[in-house]
């Protein structure tokens, strides 16, 4: 698998786009690109990973425009690695409107299979393309936020740019 990665920056922090030529297949956030370059490389660790620019800078925009609180102006092809059960989770987590939020447990509802809230929470965790599935808008029934790979404090501004 060959993976063509840049990084570039938001209000947000750090942001990766890694792609193949099918599609996008990880976005991650933080602090420093280094770090978030390290953890491409560990999550695809027989991949041939390379910093590319030019090919990836329309997508990159569309990520960064997300980030920043606007609206999806196109669709992005994906690339992604997953179970079935994985791939459902991530498609139902596509629908959840702009501004919104949903529970793990309407979403595992939504789903058809209303006990697998844990198995919900677990996809959320293991999305590779954040923003553009937006496991952001996932929140606990009590209406508190929960785990996000790349910090509460993101989650909220996420959420917090979407509302407005």
């Amino acid at each position: 698998m060959k993976i063509k990665y840049t990084t570039s920056k938001s209000t947000l922090g750090e942001v990766l786009v890694a792609a193949t030529e099918r599609g996008v297949s990880a976005v991650y956030l933080g602090d420093a690109a280094p770090e978030l370059v390290r953890e491409l490389r560990n999550e695809y660790p027989r991949a041939e990973i390379s910093p590319e620019k030019g090919v990836l800078s329309e997508w990159v925009s569309e990520i960064i425009a997300r980030v920043e609180g606007v609206a999806p102006r196109r669709e992005l092809p994906l690339d992604l690695q997953a179970t079935a059960f994985q791939r459902r989770v991530w498609q139902e987590l596509q629908k959840i409107p702009r501004g919104c939020t949903k529970t793990y447990s309407q979403v595992a509802k939504a789903m058809g299979s209303p006990r697998a809230v844990r198995a919900v929470a677990r996809a959320c965790a293991t999305n590779p393309v954040s923003i553009v599935v937006p496991c952001h808008r996932v929140i606990r029934t009590d209406g508190k936020l929960a785990g996000y790979r790349w910090g509460l404090v993101r989650k909220e501004r996420l959420l917090e740019r979407e509302r407005v």
